[in-house]
């Protein structure tokens, strides 16, 4: 059985009917562009078996030909140095496919062409798919197609996928290998006569063994070369323990022997591989790329030396992050307004309808003011700044700027012994820190990537921003002051986030996560116009709607819990302020009140709903209570004790505690582990604690 069956059997049953198509290519180069335009809505997401790395397989038509199309993951090697790429090598090489389509970048086509012909190099099926023809044309790019293909000695294809330009031509060419049986012939890299000679000696003896199961010659120059992961593939795959035969072991023993008398060392041969192949990629990409302007990507040099320079690239940085949060802020009151209205006022109705079905009143008051209103509140309260933040996180990741996000934040996380990547994953933390946790699959070392999911929550997410913006108007700012000197204070607010999560990354790596730092090849990609429609769209259902439903999943019955501990009465009090009250020396302590804090361990389904428990604590009304406006929460809050020292300190507690229960969730399925996602729970809220008590003897 292939590795597709095996992976995707769960979603399509009758994958073996059809032929398969595997889609290929660097990240950044349009290859989800042409999946979706290929496939449309006939898809379906997952996981890979074993691994927490995303997958997407859907089905195209051409002529009378139903194709199953597998978007494997971007990498920019088959030297696989993440899981990602050890999920896109191993399909390449093992899985039986029936065509490879390599998508490239057209404005970047001389370092795709690496990834290409190590394709070459194990695949015999391949079309290449040069995409953003469009965008190379803007820049003065000429590409010979038809010459490319003559050097690679396979189809060449170029596309717009944007505009759909070229798809026919494409599933033609992918049409022509598969109904016509045609063997494409592959691009043998050169590599030096030493390293040739070495090749030779084992070569003869695993093709033997391998029984065209895998390219002979291929598989030769990577057990040289050597890598633990491949070797775990091929005794999964193709139940082969190469290493350990007599026969092969011997002859790579003499090989590598061979290769250190003619001062070639093993950890060289990488080096004189990768260099072979950037070689060849040179002399194709001379040979069939002609420039206009000799400088066509100046336009992006000149954009690069104002957004990524050291004097300019992190202001410049944090005000697009502040007009971004302005927006979100600004955007969201009105339709968390009216969907408030809309939904809370659909209450009435569905009280009636429960008691049109004769339910008992204990029962319906349960249902309707406490999973219901509480699952409302959440929609109205949460979807809106999602709906907006999301988009334009997205429009930022769609423009080319993350990545010089990135960049500019990368020496900063290298200090902290992290990885450079985890600047993009919190990043996408401060939509929903959720997202982020799952964003940290980019990350290549597990030490790393662990690091940044344990510090994601020390950024807030969307789900923090009204509480801390309502905190900031009344008691910071004032009701006269303006809304961009609110998203000012939040930009400091933000970067105390950032500075925590840069400290406690290195405490964690100079300590229970000990070990060596990684590289990585940070690519910046080149300037486009975001597609604002499909931006929008992918946003909202691949974002918004997902984190949202894992919200509702958990809000509906802590609604049901949060109304029956506000509604059972022991003697005169009920049970939430017997808790309130058993909490209070703990938070008076940390500059708050027992309150406060039950307002946030109720508040554990969602963030948003924390201030509405702590308002019902107060006025003692049930259920969750909206308040009509600040000045009246204000007038509240300071009947019931609070001080500027209880605001700074709820304030810091809402940035440094435990992680939501979506989060929460996302990291034990992210780690797979109750003793990480424990230490995820508890690390934000030790230092939460810490720094409202310190506050708190300060003020």
């Amino acid at each position: 059985m292939s590795f597709f069956y095996k992976t995707k059997s769960m979603f399509l049953p009758k994958i073996r009917e059809n032929k398969i198509i595997a889609l290929a290519g660097n990240p950044n180069v349009g290859k989800s562009t042409v999946f979706n335009a290929l496939t449309g809505m006939k898809q379906k997401t997952g996981n890979w078996t074993g691994k927490t790395v995303s997958n997407a397989v859907g089905r195209c038509h051409f002529g009378k030909n139903e194709y199953m199309l597998v978007d494997i993951p971007g990498t920019y090697s088959l030297f696989a140095h993440s899981a990602e790429e050890e999920v896109a090598r191993d399909f390449i090489c093992f899985d039986k496919h029936d065509v490879t389509v390599v998508v490239v970048d057209a404005t970047s086509l001389e370092r795709n062409l690496n990834l290409v012909l190590q394709i070459l190099e194990v695949d015999r099926n391949v079309v290449v798919c040069v995409n953003l023809l469009d965008e190379a044309e803007k820049k003065g790019i000429k590409i010979d197609l038809n010459k490319l293909s003559l050097l690679l000695g396979v189809p060449v294809v170029g596309t717009s996928a944007r505009s759909k330009k070229g798809l026919n031509e494409l599933l033609q060419a992918v049409n022509d290998i598969i109904t016509e049986k045609r063997v494409t012939y592959r691009n043998t890299i050169e590599y030096p006569r030493i390293l040739e000679e070495a090749i030779n000696i084992i070569e003869p003896e695993i093709r033997k063994v391998v029984d065209n199961k895998i390219d002979s010659r291929w598989l030769a120059l990577r057990l040289l070369d050597y890598d633990e992961t491949l070797e775990r593939a091929i005794k999964k795959y193709l139940n082969l323990d190469l290493i350990n035969m007599p026969s092969i072991s011997n002859l790579l023993e003499e090989a590598r022997n061979y290769l250190t008398n003619n001062n070639i060392e093993k950890e060289r041969i990488r080096d004189l591989i990768v260099e072979s192949i950037a070689k060849r990629a040179t002399e194709i990409y001379s040979k069939c790329v002609t420039l206009a302007k000799k400088e066509y990507n100046e336009r992006d040099r000149k954009w690069d030396k104002i957004l990524t320079s050291k004097l300019t690239g992190i202001p410049i940085m944090l005000l697009i992050f502040a007009g971004i949060f302005w927006l979100t802020i600004v955007g969201a009151n009105y339709p968390s307004t009216f969907l408030s209205r809309v939904l809370l006022g659909f209450e009435d109705k569905l009280y009636n309808f429960f008691e049109f079905l004769s339910f008992p009143e204990w029962l319906n008051n349960m249902l309707v003011f406490g999973m219901y209103r509480t699952v409302a509140w959440i929609v109205s309260v949460m979807l809106p700044p999602m709906a907006i933040f999301f988009p334009l996180f997205t429009l930022l990741e769609d423009l080319g700027y993350l990545p010089r996000i990135a960049f500019n934040l990368d020496k900063y996380f290298r200090i902290a012994c992290a990885h450079g990547k985890q600047a993009l994953t919190t990043c996408m933390g401060f939509g929903c820190n959720a997202c982020g946790v799952t964003g940290c699959r980019i990350i290549d070392s597990p030490r790393e990537r662990l690091v940044a999911i344990l510090t994601n929550n020390f950024v807030p997410c969307n789900g923090r921003f009204p509480t801390l913006i309502a905190i900031i108007t009344m008691f910071l700012v004032g009701f006269s002051g303006s809304s961009f000197i609110s998203a000012l204070i939040l930009i400091l607010v933000v970067l105390l986030g950032i500075i925590m999560t840069l400290v406690t990354s290195w405490i964690l790596s100079k300590t229970i996560l000990k070990g060596e730092k990684s590289s990585f090849a940070l690519e910046l990609p080149s300037y486009r116009v975001p597609q604002v429609g499909k931006v929008i769209i992918r946003s909202i259902f691949d974002r918004t709607l997902f984190v949202l439903g894992r919200a509702l999943v958990v809000a509906a019955p802590a609604g049901i819990i949060i109304w029956i501990m506000a509604n059972t009465y022991i003697g005169d009090c009920n049970v939430l302020t017997y808790c309130a009250s058993a909490l209070d020396p703990i938070g008076r302590a940390l500059g708050m009140d027992g309150v406060i804090l039950i307002g946030f361990i109720l508040g554990f389904p969602a963030n948003e709903i924390v201030f509405p428990i702590i308002l019902m604590g107060y006025m003692a009304t049930g259920s969750l209570t909206d308040y009509g406006s600040l000045v009246e929460l204000r007038e509240i809050l300071v009947a019931n004790g609070w001080t500027i020292t209880t605001a700074i300190c709820t304030m810091i507690f809402c940035l440094f505690h435990f992680p939501c229960s979506t989060t929460l969730i996302t990291i034990y399925k992210e780690t797979g582990s109750f003793k990480w996602t424990l230490l995820g729970f508890f690390l934000p809220t030790i230092v939460g604690m810490f720094f409202c008590f310190l506050i708190n003897l300060i003020i």
